[in-house]
């Protein structure tokens, strides 16, 4: 959540290719959806912490220097997974982000309802972008 930047249309993306962060933007008109589905983060989040989990798993030495963390709001994924799992050290109930597989699906079935031909792929997503950027 907190690696969206709504005063400048940017979403930090960590731990990409080669382990490094990288800085991306998206659209003006996806704002108010995201702020939607940021909300909606908020609201699960809310939920998990009165059940006793709310937690996302990190790093081990961010873990060390900031306990707490993993549970703040700031922390969590944008799209986060249906399940909460437990942490067995700590009994920690936990969210992962959704798995690729799902957004690969729904890629898929979105050109499938554009009747386009071609193979679409996140991937292919990726390079129309930044050949659109040049």
């Amino acid at each position: 959540v907190k690696d969206v930047d709504f005063g400048r249309n940017q979403l930090t993306v960590r731990h990409g290719k080669g382990g490094k962060d990288r800085v991306t933007l998206f659209p003006a008109g996806l704002q108010a959806p995201l702020r939607r589905q940021l909300l909606l983060v908020k609201e699960k989040h809310e939920r998990d912490r009165k059940r006793g989990a709310g937690w996302v798993l990190l790093d081990p030495a961010l873990r060390r220097k900031f306990p707490n963390a993993g549970q703040e709001l700031s922390w969590q994924w944008v799209f986060p997974a249906t399940r909460v799992h437990i942490e067995p050290e700590t009994g920690n109930g936990w969210r992962h982000h959704l798995h690729e597989s799902v957004l690969q699906r729904a890629v898929k079935q979105a050109s499938v309802r554009a009747q386009i031909t071609k193979r679409v792929t996140c991937h292919a997503l990726r390079h129309t972008f930044a050949t659109h950027l040049l």
